[in-house]
C-alpha cells in the first residue's frame, strides 16, 4: 500500500440523511484502487471506548441528557479517538477519513442545541489539541428534503429523532462553518446524483494530493 510522506486528514460532514455514509465508501474504494493506504472511521466511535459512549449518546433511553454533558461526551469519544487511532495512523502516513468530526459538535452542539460557541471551542481543544482535517466536505441539503430520506424498517436513534427545526439550525451552523474556513471546506449539493457528488469529492482530493 501506499502511505504518504505527511498522512493526509479528510472529514465528511453534514446532517443525518444527507448521504454522508455513501460518499465515504465511494472514497475509501477509489482511494484504495489507487493502493493508498486508507483508514476510516464514524463518529462517535472508532475505539472500543467510544463506541460505548456512542451507545449512551444515541440511546432514547437518555432523553434528559443535558445539552452540556451531550457536548463532553461527544469530546471524550472524539479525544478517544484522536489519541488511540488518528494521529498514530497520520504519523505513519495514512490517509485517514472520519464520517463526521469537530465541525459536527460545532454545528450540533453549538449551533443545534444553543451552547455558547466558546464553550463549545474549549471542549474542541482539550480533545484533539491543534488537529483539524486538511480537507472536509460538507454535504449541504436543505433538512426537509434529508428527512423524505429517513431509514424506513429501523427505529431512529436519539439524535436522527430531533425535530426539523432542530436540523434548521444545524445546517445553518454549518454553513456558517463553511464560510469562515473556504479553506478547508468544500460545500457540496446533497441533492446531486452520489456518483456526481463523488466526481465533486474526487477531483477536490485529486487537486491536494497531486494525483
Amino acid at each position: 500500500m501506499h502511505r504518504l510522506q505527511k498522512g493526509f486528514f479528510i472529514t465528511i460532514e453534514g446532517i443525518d440523511f444527507s448521504g454522508k455514509s455513501l460518499q465515504v465508501q465511494k472514497l475509501i474504494d477509489q482511494l484504495e484502487r489507487l493502493d493508498f493506504s486508507v483508514q476510516w472511521f464514524r463518529e462517535p466511535g472508532g475505539t472500543p471506548l467510544s463506541e460505548k459512549i456512542r451507545e449512551i449518546l444515541l440511546d432514547h433511553s437518555y432523553g434528559e441528557m443535558q445539552s452540556v454533558t451531550e457536548l463532553l461526551l461527544y469530546s471524550a469519544a472524539r479525544a478517544q479517538l484522536v489519541h488511540e487511532k488518528i494521529l498514530p495512523l497520520l504519523r505513519e502516513g495514512n490517509i485517514v477519513i472520519c464520517d463526521r468530526f469537530a465541525d459536527s459538535s460545532t454545528a450540533y452542539q453549538g449551533y443545534g442545541r444553543n451552547i455558547p460557541l466558546d464553550l463549545v471551542f474549549k471542549a474542541h481543544a482539550i480533545a484533539v489539541g491543534n488537529l483539524k482535517p486538511a480537507l472536509t466536505f460538507l454535504l449541504d441539503i436543505d433538512p426537509a428534503e434529508a428527512f423524505k430520506r429517513k431509514a424506513k424498517g429501523r427505529r431512529l436513534d436519539r439524535l436522527e429523532s430531533e425535530k426539523l427545526e432542530f436540523y434548521r439550525r444545524v445546517r445553518e451552523g454549518y454553513l456558517k462553518i463553511a464560510a469562515q474556513e473556504q479553506d478547508r471546506v468544500v460545500v457540496i449539493d446533497a441533492m446531486r446524483a452520489p456518483d456526481e457528488i463523488h466526481q465533486n469529492i474526487w477531483s477536490e482530493i485529486k487537486k491536494k494530493l497531486d494525483i
